[in-house]
């Protein structure tokens, strides 16, 4: 039965995470891995990343700042995917993978704290490349850090403040634009009932362990794949960033279409 497996997190620092990150993708082995928040130049990832053994990577990285990785594993496709940066990359915040008619993003959207201005462009122009690549005839999967808690569910009742940059409601109706352009946010879909789903927490007040976070790292999907996604679990007890991995595996038996053609495995 083929099946995909595509995993997201934002590790706030390669370097300090290495081990982490490593322990975590030979566990989970996922057929994708976007990664967000390197701190790190290409050069500084750590050797033992810089290449993941069974991966094709893509790595891209400013000093201390920023940073976004694309992985592909190597036994999962046959084909040889084609990493490009849309045009309104900046800050090193995006790469995107297309393999055969499917496209894979990974994404750091700015946090608006010092540029809010920045921050909204960024979603225009998020909104006007989902609605290209849907134009185009391809599926997308748009993974990431989006710094955007899509609702009032998406914060922890002691966080909720609708003035707050990442709740604001100009940020929701886009992120609200940017699935009607095709999407669907496969964790809520999901998981349409639970009030505790959060995939960040600040680092103070034990706010992690007493799980009053926000939800801001996301797995967004096309909506004929997103029909297929079996699972979409956030691993609130792996690693020490102060985001939580997100991983969804989707059931393609039966599927038609060019994505499972180019699959070079039938089980995860």
């Amino acid at each position: 039965m083929p099946t995909l497996k595509i995993a997201t997190w934002n590790v706030n620092g390669i370097r300090a995470r290495e081990a982490q990150v490593l322990e975590w993708i030979e566990r989970e082995r996922p057929d994708i891995v976007c990664l967000q928040e390197l701190k790190s130049t290409v050069a500084q990832v750590p050797a033992a990343l810089c290449e993941l053994q069974g991966y094709r990577c893509y790595w891209h990285g400013a000093r201390a700042y920023s940073g976004v990785g694309l992985h592909i594993r190597r036994d999962a496709f046959l084909e040889e995917p084609s990493f490009q940066h849309p045009p309104f990359d900046f800050e090193t915040r995006i790469v995107t993978a297309q393999i055969g008619d499917l496209v894979v993003v990974s994404a750091y959207v700015p946090n608006g704290g010092k540029d809010f201005p920045a921050k909204m462009q960024f979603l225009r122009d998020m909104e006007n490349y989902v609605h290209e690549v849907h134009d185009g005839g391809a599926q997308l999967v748009f993974c990431g850090d989006l710094n955007i808690a899509r609702t009032e569910r998406d914060v922890h009742p002691k966080e909720r403040n609708p003035a707050v940059i990442g709740q604001r409601p100009e940020e929701r109706q886009m992120f609200e634009r940017i699935l009607d352009r095709g999407l669907v946010d496969v964790g809520r879909a999901l998981d349409p009932d639970n009030e505790n789903l959060f995939t960040w927490w600040a680092p103070w007040r034990r706010m992690r362990e007493r799980n009053i976070g926000w939800r801001l790292d996301y797995i967004l999907a096309s909506g004929s794949l997103a029909s297929r996604a079996a699972q979409c679990s956030v691993y609130r007890e792996v690693g020490t960033s102060d985001h939580a991995p997100v991983i969804a595996t989707f059931d393609l038996s039966g599927e038609a279409d060019s994505i499972v053609s180019t699959l070079a495995k039938e089980t995860v």
